[in-house]
């Protein structure tokens, strides 16, 4: 067996395992902890595949983002856990189901699955159009030569989607007290202050 080989199946192995502990754990964090392994199996894979682009993205984006921003909300939300798991275990057969209908589609499509013959011609070939460039220069040629203005207006977009959530979610409650920062520093210290002169036994 060589190196590559092992590797892969190393990495297909603890993505396997790494999914399932991420299911079956009953402590959320460690379900955290269970899928960033199985990402970091993942883009070993893509490693393997020549497609480190890919992996490094999959790193930055699920690993140092999303799976760690899962990892605080777990961490700092108390929920209860207990309540939850009652209120999924009236939705199991459903979701025995559902499991069982994936798993027969994974059969089919995969039952029947072929490697094309021009699939190895078709990868000399992209590679040889852009005079053997790795995977992650080739990916920056295409979008910053090729495509540059649609690169642009697609940042473009994303740009005024987020603006326009802000806006809709930008709304003045005048029962909120917020804070004004020119009014206190234009205050007078004379009115923001007022002696009261408390009688023993009163109170205020």
């Amino acid at each position: 067996m060589t190196p590559p080989d092992f590797a892969f199946y190393l990495f297909a192995i603890l993505v396997i395992a790494a999914g399932l502990f991420t299911v079956v754990a009953r402590n959320p964090v460690h379900s955290v902890l269970w899928l960033i392994l199985a990402f970091l199996s993942s883009a070993g894979l893509f490693v393997l595949l020549g497609a480190e682009f890919v992996a490094m993205l999959l790193v930055i984006v699920y690993v140092g983002a999303v799976a760690v921003l899962f990892l605080f909300v777990v961490m700092m939300l108390d929920v209860d856990f207990a309540s939850l798991k009652a209120e999924m275990a009236k939705y199991m057969p459903i979701a025995l189901l559902i499991g069982v209908v994936i798993l027969m589609q994974l059969g089919i499509a995969f039952g029947v699955w072929q490697q094309s013959d021009m699939a190895e011609a078709n990868v000399a070939a992209s590679q040889a159009a852009f005079g053997g460039a790795s995977n992650t220069q080739a990916i920056g040629q295409l979008i910053y030569d090729d495509y540059l203005l649609l690169f642009q207006l697609a940042g473009l977009i994303l740009l005024v989607a987020m603006i326009g959530a802000i806006v809709l979610t930008l709304r003045h409650r005048p029962d909120v007290k917020r804070q004004n920062i020119v009014d206190q520093i234009m205050r007078d210290p004379a009115k923001s202050m007022e002696m009261k002169d408390v009688k023993p036994g009163q109170g205020l």
